[in-house]
Parts: C-alpha cells; structure tokens; sequence
C-alpha cells in the first residue's frame, strides 16, 4: 500500500481518491475549497491538507484532477505547489483534460527535481469515475508508467501507455473528437424520429442493436428523449475540451470541421442557459 495524494475533489476527483482509499492506501487529498477536502476525509478516513505541497509530502504518487492548464499549473508550481512538497523519485499523475503542452512543459520542470509526470486523461464521466470504470490515456516513459499503472487500475477498467510526454492528452482529444460528432449525429436522429411521428423508445430498441449502436445511444438516448439534461458531463467542460482539439489542429494541421461546427452549436446551448447541462443537450437546442 503506498502514500498517495489526490489534487481536486470535483465530482471526478472525488469518487477517484476515494477508491485508492478503499484499496487500502493512505490517501490525502486537497480542494481549492478546503470543506470538500474535509467533507471527503470524514467520509474515507483521510487526510485534508490545505494546499497541494502539504497534500503532497511524503507522497510516493500524486494526483491531480482539477479544471484546465491554469488550474493545473496552480496546483503544481509555486511555493505552495505540489512539486515544492515532492521528493526525488517521487511521481505525479495528472488526470486533467488539458492541452499536450502544458503536460510537456510540467513534465519538463518535474524531471528538473527528478520527479517523474504522467499525462492521463481520462474518459468515462462521472458514473465511471464512481463506479471505478474508467478509461486512461497515459503519456510519458515506460519505467515511470509501470510504477503507476497498478494504482490506476483502482478507479480503472482500462489504462494504457500511448506514447511520449503529452500523448495521453492528444488521444483524449480524438476521444472528444468522436463523441462531439456522435453526440450530434444522436440528437439529429432522435428529433427526426419525434417529428415523424415514431415512437423514440422503440427506435432506439432496434437501431441500438445495428451499425447505430453506441455508449452514447445506451445510455443518453432515452433521456434525450424525455428531454432530461440536469447530469453528466457538461457542455461547459466539451466547450473547453474541443477548444483545445480546435488550438491542436490548428497546430498540426489536422482537418477537424465537424468538431468545430458542434463546438458552435454547443456555444448555442451556454447561450441558452445550458453550459451545466449534459454534453447530449445538443438535442434540446434542435427544437
């Protein structure tokens, strides 16, 4: 069992330490809200610290899960970072959607103080995240990924090293990528289906079980029937995601023109009061 810190009790943070904890480790964890770091220790028997660096010391793995690269940048450099408490040899796992260059440049200054960094979005939302079933998407060395991938796999179904320092977050990009597109092509099928006078239920009975099936029809289709929106992974965090697919396309050079056409439309829907609704809101803004 190792000593381990957890950076962000949002509502993936939250249910992520607390399998670590379950598994036995010694867990501590920070909030920029300090009562949620508290509210999650009463609950697991951990530790809350106060800031990321007394979260972290004597940690022999940190996590980090907060909101974008400034977020991440707070709770990782400074004089009350994480990486002012962590010691040599010591690693941090960053669970953050975020762009691939933050993620190089954190790596750069942890392995300036021999701390090893890992890159690993995750995808799977909340449910996976409180079910311990997500899926991670690492970037960084295979020594220092072989050292985490054990602990991982407590809040994980499926982990997996995808390449260099930055790699796990440009495959969480094509993850966003796929699912703006779907997500879209959803909504479209299932308001076709109401204005032709179908019974909604039973066309995603028969078409689930063809080509059409996907996570997002199991599990988002009735509800974007019933027009229910009020859960999941809000349009406010895709807004922020495809704007950084949007910044590493125009990079790379990549052709991505339906991710940007949703993005819009998912401007439509903050402008509509949305930005806290589900990411499968896209069907509210078609009628």
């Amino acid at each position: 069992m190792a000593k381990l810190a957890f950076l962000g009790m949002g509502v993936m943070g939250y249910p992520m330490a607390g399998h670590l904890a379950a598994k036995g480790h010694d867990v501590t964890v920070y909030n920029r809200t300090f009562a949620k770091a508290e509210s999650w220790s009463t609950e697991h028997g951990g530790t809350a610290a106060k800031t990321p660096r007394e979260a972290a010391q004597g940690a022999d793995i940190v996590f980090a899960c907060v909101g974008n690269d400034d977020d991440l940048r707070s709770v990782v450099l400074g004089d009350d970072g994480a990486l002012a408490g962590m010691a040599e040899g010591t690693i941090f796992v960053d669970h953050t959607t975020t762009s691939a260059t933050v993620a190089i440049e954190l790596a750069d200054v942890a392995a300036s103080q021999k701390i090893g960094f890992i890159d690993a979005p995750v995808s799977g939302g909340q449910a996976g995240a409180e079910n311990g079933q997500l899926t991670v998407m690492c970037g960084g060395d295979q020594t220092t990924y072989d050292r985490v991938e054990s602990t991982i796999n407590c809040f994980a179904k499926s982990c997996r090293l995808m390449g260099d320092q930055g790699a796990g977050q440009l495959t969480k990009m094509v993850n966003q990528i796929c699912i703006a597109g779907l997500v879209q092509g959803l909504s479209e099928g299932m308001h076709f289906a109401q204005k032709a006078g179908l019974d909604g239920e039973a066309v995603l009975d028969v078409i689930s079980k063809g080509a059409a099936g996907s996570w997002q029809m199991e599990n988002r289709g009735s509800t974007m029937l019933k027009d229910e929106f009020e859960f999941g992974f809000a349009v406010d965090w895709m807004r922020k995601d495809l704007g950084i697919v949007l910044d590493e396309a125009n990079n790379n050079g990549a052709s991505v023109p339906v991710t940007a056409l949703v993005d819009q439309f998912y401007g439509d829907v903050q402008k509509m009061g949305g930005g806290r609704w589900d990411t499968s809101s896209l069907m509210r803004r078609l009628k």
